[in-house]
């Protein structure tokens, strides 16, 4: 077993661990914060997207004990502490970049990644940089759209799938 420590959404955490302990594990068994979810094992789905020291990470990929002494944000910091959406969660929900959900948590921290990298990203950019997440209900069509519009740009005329 290994004691870790770690922030979480700017929460000061503890806790002791197995060494195969998986970051995404920790988060949701141990800390209960369930909004990233657990959706291939393999790396594949991007539904395990967090930001590791402002690094987006998939947490099914990292041990717990990897992050120990990391600044971790989860799908639950992204909102203002009274439970304002950010800009991007606010356009998801706008834009209809979501359907069943599943996939929104890992969508979002992959998106809010993006645009900390590339402000005014284009829509050719945006579905290159979520080639890593897989949405198995919304064609991706509203993601893009929602990405693109919290990003300030126009997307009136932005055609329908």
């Amino acid at each position: 077993m290994t004691e870790i420590q770690m922030t979480v959404n700017g929460k000061a955490v503890r806790g002791t661990v197995e060494g195969r302990t998986l970051l995404v594990n920790f988060l949701r068994e141990d800390l209960r914060l369930t909004g990233t979810h657990v959706g291939c094992d393999t790396s594949q789905c991007g539904a395990c997207t967090v930001h590791v020291n402002g690094v987006s990470v998939k947490a099914c990929t990292m041990l717990a004990a990897e992050a120990d002494g990391a600044d971790v944000r989860t799908i639950e910091g992204m909102a203002a502490a009274d439970g304002t959406l950010s800009n991007l969660q606010q356009a998801f929900q706008d834009h209809h970049g979501l359907q069943c959900g599943f996939c929104t948590p890992g969508m979002v921290m992959t998106a809010a990644a993006l645009l900390k990298e590339n402000p005014k990203p284009t829509e050719a950019e945006v579905r290159q940089y979520l080639e890593g997440n897989i949405c198995r209900c919304t064609g991706y069509h509203n993601i893009v759209k929602a990405i693109l519009a919290a990003s300030g740009q126009d997307v009136s005329a932005i055609a329908a799938e």
